[in-house]
């Protein structure tokens, strides 16, 4: 049995380092000697393409090497569940995490690497008035935890970036910088990456996207007329619009569904088919005026070959086929829309069908909901007041959150960019929009997408409304907004929304439950030697269940059951992938029953997790032999 300790794998997040260093070894094997990587050779390796000169294009900031660094250091944190916090706890599929966005995503890298499709964020614009809580990289945990209390004597948080501070714009880049580049990591390569920003941080935004996403992954940058009125404070120009970065992870595999944003034109389309809804529209080019006719195109003058029963169209002759030309019902010639080669093409894709219209054969042709979509979005429901302020106020009975997003606005993203059973992440969740909106659309497709929201647990100021309603801190807002949103839909839509998952699993950022690998430098040696109990008294079951799941790698909405064996409490993790049991004075009668229960649930996977001070010696070993007569092998203590 191997026991866990500080330095093993499991005892932190994903080692980015690591990862990296790996991936380059199986590209160029050659690098490698004696277990480390031959920079030379490397440099030899890669050729002409090094950057040697001192000029060259590039964008850097005070500060950004050290953020870089910290995007690649493992988090010794963990997350600890708060079911009295949560929604449906035992059967939800969506996460509330609150913590620090930077830490949060570390812990992330393991279980959620490689299955997020969309992120959809919303960071502070860097004003002059926003909240950033400075990274302190020698310890962001134990600084974490202090900040979020943090308030000066007139009720202002310490760590406002003010405008006039020297590094304004390096401290905001070295916030967001780490935290873009480990959310990259946790997208699908097919997935994509949306950030709103106003006009006084987007230049830098977009350097720092083209540098995490590449800039030849941009897929366009959306002007949103959010406040059309404009801002009359300003002097100059009132703002009046915001915009909207997206990014692929890989433009090669990235698609955008196949819809229309605008609701109104989304009704034209009625009709349906294996491949979804649709509208019919004549092949026939009856606008253009003279350029439709055919004396004028004659290439696009040709017929169109029709079966008996209408089912099979060619623009080759075939026998007992029917020809159809572009001719209207008056008799004119007009031409097709497209050459003979585009139509035969259409065909083979079923674009193209005939229907018998009063003994009229006509051919049409099936137009989808995609559309091009403008890089302008000016529709009213993208307004930010009425849509998402008004929203917001209306659900809590209070004015509790300056500036959310809108509803629809997050909803049209969600609606163009993800689909049936897709994750979408936001780690700057704010009041919670994104949640809001995943349940709305999984309401209107009948999807069941899930949503993951992580915010900073900052402290409302005691001036203001929401502090006056009762809501003591941001995250306060964000769980109540889904609570009632949930609520809303379920009283409003009874039979449509009966399986609508509106819950959320609530989770809160601490240091880890284990004293061996906490990574706190104030009790490190005192925990290290503590041989009596290496949990840490104030910690249960539970928590130490779901670190163990953070370390290992899995979903944290994964099912667990509980089973009393010989007395203790073992819990299986997604039917027996894994076995954790944390009881004292363990006997191998506990082995024999998680044998029995692994053979009941036949996992392909097997993995068991004991307390090290459980076991004495003799039954350790016992328990290890009974184990493996079960065929289960990975078995380690913490």
């Amino acid at each position: 049995m191997k026991k866990i300790n500080k330095d093993h794998e499991l005892s932190q997040s994903e080692d980015i380092v690591e990862t990296n260093i790996n991936k380059l070894k199986a590209l160029f094997p050659e690098i490698v000697t004696e277990g480390k990587i031959d920079f030379k050779v490397l440099q030899e390796v890669l050729g002409q393409e090094l950057e040697e000169g001192e000029e060259y294009y590039r964008f850097t900031w005070a500060g950004k090497a050290k953020a870089r660094r910290e995007a690649q250091k493992p988090s010794t944190g963990t997350l600890r569940p708060v079911p009295e916090e949560s929604v449906d706890w035992d059967t939800t599929k969506n996460l509330y995490i609150e913590g620090d966005n930077l830490e949060v995503l570390k812990l992330m890298q393991k279980s959620y690497n490689g299955t997020i499709k969309l992120i959809c964020t919303d960071p502070p614009y860097n004003t002059g008035r926003d909240i950033l809580y400075k990274n302190d990289y020698s310890d962001n945990l134990g600084k974490y935890k202090k900040l979020t209390s943090q308030i000066d004597d007139n009720n202002n948080l310490l760590t406002t970036n003010s405008d006039s501070d020297g590094r304004f714009h390096s401290n905001w880049l070295n916030i967001l910088y780490p935290t873009l580049r480990l959310s990259r990591n946790l997208l699908r390569q097919d997935g994509i990456f949306c950030i709103a920003i106003d006009h006084y941080e987007l230049q830098n935004l977009i350097k720092i996207c083209d540098e995490v996403y590449g800039e030849e992954n941009k897929l366009g940058i959306i002007s949103v007329v959010h406040k059309p009125e404009g801002r009359n404070q300003s002097k100059f120009f009132g703002e009046s619009n915001e915009f909207m970065l997206v990014y692929a992870k890989s433009k090669k595999y990235c698609n955008f569904q196949q819809v229309a944003l605008d609701e109104e034109k989304a009704k034209e389309f009625s009709e349906n088919d294996d491949k979804g809804t649709f509208k019919r529209k004549n092949f026939i080019r009856k606008s253009d005026g003279k350029y439709s006719l055919r004396e004028n195109k004659p290439d696009f003058y040709y017929p169109i070959y029709v079966s008996p029963d209408l089912q099979s169209l060619s623009i080759h002759p075939e026998s007992g086929y029917t020809a159809i030309y572009p001719v209207t019902e008056a008799g004119q010639e007009r031409t097709w829309k497209t050459t003979g080669v585009t139509a035969e093409e259409r065909i083979s894709e079923k674009t193209l069908f005939c229907v018998n219209e009063n003994e009229n054969l006509v051919i049409y042709e099936k137009l989808r909901e995609a559309q091009v979509i403008k890089t302008h979005w000016i529709e009213k429901k993208y307004h930010a007041y009425h849509f998402g302020t008004k929203i917001v106020d209306s659900l809590l009975n209070a004015k509790t959150f300056d500036f959310p997003k809108s509803l629809p606005l997050i909803e049209d993203v969600i609606k163009l960019m993800t689909a049936q059973d897709d994750i979408i992440l936001d780690f700057y969740s704010g009041s919670a929009t994104t949640a809001h909106a995943v349940m709305n659309m999984n309401l209107k497709d009948d999807s069941k997408r899930t949503h993951i929201q992580v915010q900073l647990p900052e402290p409302t100021l005691s001036k203001s409304e929401a502090f006056k309603s009762g809501y003591k801190r941001i995250t306060e807002i964000g769980k109540e907004r889904i609570r009632r949103a949930g609520k809303k839909i379920k009283e409003t839509n009874l039979e449509k929304a009966k399986n609508l998952d509106i819950g959320f699993k609530v989770f809160k950022l601490d240091t880890s439950n284990i004293k061996g690998w906490d990574g706190n430098p104030d009790n490190l040696n005192e925990s290290l030697f503590d041989a009596q109990d290496n949990i840490k008294t104030d910690r249960s079951e539970h928590d130490v269940l779901y670190e163990i799941l953070l370390k290992y790698g899995l979903d944290l909405t994964l099912p667990i059951e509980e089973k009393i064996i010989e007395g203790k409490t073992v819990f299986s993790v997604g039917y027996g992938a894994l076995f954790i049991c944390l009881g004292d004075n363990l006997t191998s009668k506990v082995a024999e029953g998680i044998g029995t229960w692994k053979e009941e649930l036949k996992p392909e996977v097997c993995r068991v997790v004991f307390k090290d001070s459980g076991f004495t010696d003799v039954e350790k070993t016992n328990s290890v032999q009974i184990l493996k007569r079960f065929g289960i092998t990975e078995i380690k203590s913490i």
